[in-house]
């Protein structure tokens, strides 16, 4: 029996270290800046993991480094062993999905001890690791992702809403790219596709990317079907009501899958009462920032109508009787 539990403890320790040199060999790339690099160049996102305090018994320590990339591999370093490096991996990958670092405490415990941890904790940042070490690593998590790509697709011509959408764009953080076969802007986008026959279907649109249409109702449709391979996060049409429901309706008859279709947001934007090509550019951008962030907004083609000046909410009020004082036994006689 007891020769038994020593083998159990000599074979897991040997993974452990197995682990450990496992992080110095076979590793695609040979140091953190070519791993950053070669990541950065392929428009990849990644995580950063790294030691930065041990206490008690550990393999890790502080300043060890591992890279994971969106795929959950290992492309360079180690942070000790495979004990703890198992559960950083998951770590590293909700922290690319959520956009925010992390720092998780990882306790490299008994069997026991472990389960113990796990049924009294209620924090996602500790972990519980069944090993013999009986040490705890701090780990900080930090996610680098590349620029989101805003896509503005013009017309062509003079268009205020464009050039105002490229100038918040770039405020906002995004790798502006306009796609117009006649620009004429004053403000300068990251990428500019002028091409009169470019096929918008080499466009590479990813999920954590934007698109917004300005063809004014000429190509439409066209613009639509052919980036309908694409699954941006946010895919808006500037239209009038009447006209987008004709687009889509275009859209259903020539094939379009209906799950690329719901996906469009006509008329583009929120509703803030915009009328000028700026606010305009404004609803679109908070309906984007919106997406980006997970909050529910109504879109204009939502919107309940409301009163837009002071007399017609005071209108409105009265006439519900919150406000206007007629007793209810005079509204019932009337």
């Amino acid at each position: 029996m007891r020769q038994g539990a020593h083998t159990i403890v000599v074979r897991l320790e040997f993974i452990y270290i197995a682990g450990f040199f496992r992080g110095w060999i076979k590793m695609p790339y040979r140091s953190l800046a070519e791993a950053v690099s070669r990541l950065e160049s392929e428009r990849r996102s990644y995580a950063i993991a790294t030691v930065v305090r041990v206490s008690g018994s550990s393999l890790g320590k502080p300043g060890f480094k591992m890279v994971v990339d969106d795929r959950g591999e290992i492309v360079y370093g180690t942070l000790g062993g495979v004990c703890p490096e198992g559960p950083i991996i998951s770590v590293a990958l909700e922290c690319i999905r959520e956009e925010e670092p992390r720092l998780v405490r990882v306790h490299l415990e008994s069997t026991e001890e472990a389960v113990r941890g796990m049924a009294t904790s209620g924090s996602r940042d500790e972990i519980f690791v069944e090993t013999f070490c009986g040490g705890t690593m701090e780990i900080f998590v930090d996610p680098i992702t590349p620029a989101r790509r805003l896509f503005i697709i013009g017309q062509g011509g003079k268009d205020d809403v464009e050039e105002a959408l490229v100038r918040i764009g770039k405020i906002l953080g995004f790798e502006v790219w306009v796609v117009d076969p006649m620009p004429m802007l004053e403000s300068e986008p990251d990428k500019l596709i002028s091409d009169i026959d470019f096929d918008l279907s080499k466009l590479e649109i990813g999920p954590r990317d934007c698109v917004v249409v300005l063809t004014r109702g000429e190509r439409d449709v066209k613009v639509l079907e052919a980036i309908s391979g694409k699954k941006p996060l946010y895919l808006g049409l500037m239209a009038s009501r009447k006209r987008a429901l004709r687009n889509l309706e275009l859209l259903r008859e020539r094939g379009v899958s209906e799950e690329f279709i719901a996906r469009i947001s006509t008329p583009a934007g929120i509703d803030i009462g915009a009328k000028m090509p700026a606010e305009i550019a404004l609803s679109i951008m908070a309906e984007v920032v919106a997406r980006i962030r997970g909050v529910p907004v109504a879109k204009k083609a939502e919107a309940s109508t409301q009163p837009q000046t002071r007399r017609e909410a005071e209108t409105a009020i009265s006439l519900s009787g919150l406000s206007c004082g007629v007793p209810t036994t005079l509204k019932d006689k009337e």
